[in-house]
């Protein structure tokens, strides 16, 4: 997964933190270091307990059936919300599109109402018709397009370094008429770099998804552990190419201003110094690399509620197969219908950064548990612990994975300050709130499906997490 967000959240990050001015990228390096640690985390879990539902079997089975369930619930909510938010976003890129071809009446159609939600709700469902269909399907239309987002935002790269500030101050006089906006340096402050840097976080969970595919990949004990160091090598360094060229062409002043008002892009942004092709070439990168998280994502959220099923811990009925496609078709159901009550409420609410906001406090939370699981996965489940391949000196896992839970932490402590500090006009606009609520609804789900395991068990639900589920 290439995240989309890359093209969105780096810039109104000016919005959603004031007062981060010239300190985004600083944010963004640092938002890698607990990344990172999290990756390798995951890593280590996944070469041990390689199952449909990556994180929920991890911590599980490494730390308690009720940490598990909880911290992975957590997790398809905060992902379910963004697939939404994704679907919804996609829309003003396609519509960009459009009016650069000078297809004027069919940008505006693009930016009523109810087209937008429907072309939103199409793109989910086709995602969730994509994964029903199986992992062929998946892959001949997945990786294609992988290939064509790295071309494309490689274009970003080469012109935001090619263009200098002083290019994008002459293409502003030359389109808008004005000069420059003279903003002050607000100064460096750690708590607005830390709630910066806790938002930036988001861009590199991608990584994640590739766990919860879990026994499905070919010698995944291997092959799993090496595609999570892949992926938050190549995608963060991407991603830190792409936002440093962008603040590289335009003033750091000039985004910050326009954000507080309108929606910024980096097509958008480098629209002021390219031509009009280049732009549309950007534009068309940018939606594909939204469309292209769409069937990721789902995949990622729809293992999680089948391996919850499976263990019996969810309705059982939910971790059913297709007959014919051979994929968990209710659980890609219902992780659809959570997406679109996404959708909707970001077109009600007006504004997609209350999605992002629950996803980050969802993902730093499951990585936590993933960094706790590792600590304790020796008293806890010695056996599995003896399967682990990556990092087999276990001293150097406990520091990493302490390291890793410390700032987990950190963020998530931050995170929650900005959120309950910030001026909403109602507390329903407030991540952490809704948080809880769902965590809520999670754990009455939990503790009645545990009550009839235990029954089913003799009272002796336990053992059922003592092994890993059958391939």
């Amino acid at each position: 997964m290439l995240g989309a967000g890359i093209n969105v959240v780096p810039f109104m990050l000016q919005r959603n933190v004031p007062g981060i001015g010239p300190g985004v990228m600083g944010a963004y390096l640092f938002a890698a270091l607990p990344a990172i640690l999290a990756a390798l985390a995951y890593a280590v879990l996944a070469s041990a307990m390689p199952r449909a539902g990556g994180s929920y079997i991890y911590a599980s089975r490494g730390l308690h059936p009720y940490l598990g369930f909880v911290a992975s619930f957590s997790q398809w909510f905060g992902l379910s919300i963004a697939i939404g938010v994704v679907a919804y976003v996609t829309i003003p890129f396609v519509r960009d599109v459009v009016g650069a071809l000078g297809w004027d009446a069919t940008a505006t159609l693009l930016d009523t109402g109810p087209v937008r939600v429907g072309l939103a709700l199409a793109l989910l469902w086709g995602s969730v018709w994509i994964n029903v269909r199986g992992l062929a399907l998946y892959q001949r239309v997945l990786v294609p397009m992988m290939l064509v987002m790295f071309a494309l935002g490689a274009i970003v790269i080469v012109a935001g370094f090619l263009h200098d500030h002083a290019d994008f101050a002459a293409g502003l006089m030359a389109q808008e008429g004005v000069a420059l906006p003279d903003v002050p340096d607000p100064g460096f402050s750690w708590g607005t770099f830390l709630a910066a840097s806790a938002v930036l976080f988001s861009s590199f969970i991608g990584f994640d998804s590739i766990a919860q595919a879990g026994g499905e990949a070919k010698n995944p004990s291997r092959s799993l552990p090496l595609a999570i160091g892949l992926a938050i090598t190549i995608v963060g360094g991407f991603y830190l190419l792409f936002t440093a060229a962008v603040y590289h062409a335009v003033p750091w002043s000039f985004i910050a201003e326009r954000a507080q008002t309108q929606d910024l892009t980096a097509p958008g942004l480098l629209g002021y110094v390219l031509s009009p092709g280049w732009t549309v070439l950007i534009v068309a990168g940018a939606a594909i690399a939204l469309i292209n998280d769409l069937p990721a994502m789902l995949l990622a959220v729809s293992r999680l509620i089948f391996a919850w099923a499976e263990d019996g811990i969810f309705p059982r009925g939910v971790a059913r197969v297709h007959a014919r496609f051979h994929t968990p078709h209710l659980a890609l159901i219902l992780s659809g219908l959570m997406a679109t009550v996404s959708i909707l409420g970001s077109h009600f609410a007006g504004d997609f950064f209350l999605g992002i906001d629950l996803l980050v406090t969802s993902m730093l939370v499951n990585f936590l548990v993933m960094c706790l699981t590792v600590l304790r996965l020796p008293q806890r489940n010695p056996a599995l612990d003896a399967e682990v391949t990556v990092l087999r000196r276990p001293g150097l896992r406990r520091v990493l994975a302490g390291l890793g839970a410390v700032l987990l932490t950190l963020f998530l402590i931050v995170h929650t300050w900005k959120d309950m500090t910030a001026d909403v006009s109602g507390w329903y606009f407030r991540s952490t709130p809704l948080w809880l609520i769902v965590m809520a609804l999670a754990s009455i789900i939990f503790f009645r499906e545990w009550q009839g395991l235990q029954a089913e068990t003799g009272g002796e639900a336990e053992r059922v997490f003592a092994t890993l589920p059958p391939e």
